[in-house]
């Protein structure tokens, strides 16, 4: 089976259509209408295999991560998914890995309404690359620069599974109960928070995606709106399944740096902070406040206040 064969299943197997895609796969470029009144956003993620996912994750997991991650980008900006494009290397000729790789990413691309329009295959080391355009109304975009003091610091669904999962892969532990593949599935198959995005966009302030980890993500926004914060660690939403993995310590320390969560991270005005957290699907938490001074701190049992010293995931940190 040639490259071109191979692209053919690719794109036979993702089914989704849409009246936008002037033209799809196939040319040497894809044609869409944007809609009046709609301003497009673009994302784009590369995981390349032993740096974003171990080396033996199934193709199934991988080609559903490889979707999810671009559409948390869109969901963190309120925005629609609409087309996607995708670009393989592989370091081999396998139907089967490709076969298993639509498993995944299929039903995900088809539950966001994004058409697959176009993409590319080539050989060399394990690596998927995604780029999600959506659409958002002229105007109406979240983005990290719109946070204000007062604001409460929220975020949606739970923090630190994915970490959790992730040290049990390392580890060579199997997941034996349902506290082990809840975690392990919040790794591999996490959920875009897109419906959540949506309905915040225009009751949040500012947003972000949480890859790299809570506190490192915030730390971005929190500069990108020219003020800091503070969030209380014990106020971090944890699932029951983190809850009888770790202890207290660890389990904050997976929130706040663990990355992979690809839940949202949004700043509220005070008025709508309430209502938002009994409203917003995927449920909200409020985990801390906006200030003037710059900086991230974290908030400590007696009150006091520390300043946040780690960092998140870096693909080129200093010296490295």
């Amino acid at each position: 089976m040639s490259e071109f064969d191979l692209i053919r299943r690719l794109t036979a197997g993702a089914r989704t259509r849409r009246d936008d895609v002037v033209v799809g796969p196939g040319d040497d470029g894809a044609v869409m209408a944007v809609p009046p009144g709609h301003e497009l956003v673009l994302t784009t993620d590369a995981l390349v295999s032993g740096r974003h996912f171990p080396a033996d994750t199934p193709p199934a997991d991988i080609g559903w991560k490889s979707l999810a991650v671009n559409l948390s980008d869109l969901a963190a900006m309120g925005a629609e998914p609409a087309w996607i494009t995708v670009a393989l290397v592989l370091p081999e000729h396998d139907l089967d890995w490709l076969t298993g790789f639509m498993a995944g990413f299929a039903p995900l691309l088809e539950a966001s309404g994004a058409a697959l329009v176009g993409g590319d295959l080539t050989r060399g080391p394990l690596t998927v690359s995604i780029q999600a355009a959506g659409l958002v109304p002229a105007g109406r975009a979240l983005r990290r620069d719109g946070a204000r003091p007062g604001d409460r610091i929220a975020v949606t669904g739970t923090l630190g599974d994915a970490a959790a999962g992730l040290a049990d892969w390392l580890a060579a532990r199997h997941p034996v109960d349902e506290h082990d593949r809840f975690l392990r599935d919040r790794l591999t198959r996490p959920a875009p928070r897109l419906t959540a995005g949506r309905w915040l966009r225009d009751r949040a302030s500012a947003a972000v995606d949480v890859s790299d980890g809570l506190a490192a993500d915030l730390t971005h926004l929190l500069a990108a709106s020219g003020v800091g914060g503070w969030i209380d660690p014990a106020a971090l939403p944890a699932s029951a399944a983190l809850r009888h993995r770790l202890a207290d310590a660890d389990r904050a320390a997976a929130q706040l740096s663990g990355g992979d969560d690809y839940e949202l991270c949004v700043c509220l005005p005070a008025a709508v902070a309430d209502v938002a957290m009994t409203e917003c699907p995927d449920g909200l938490t409020v985990v801390g406040r906006v200030e003037a001074e710059a900086g991230l701190r974290l908030a400590g049992p007696d009150g006091s206040m520390q300043a946040w010293q780690g960092t998140g995931y870096d693909h080129f940190p200093t010296g490295g």
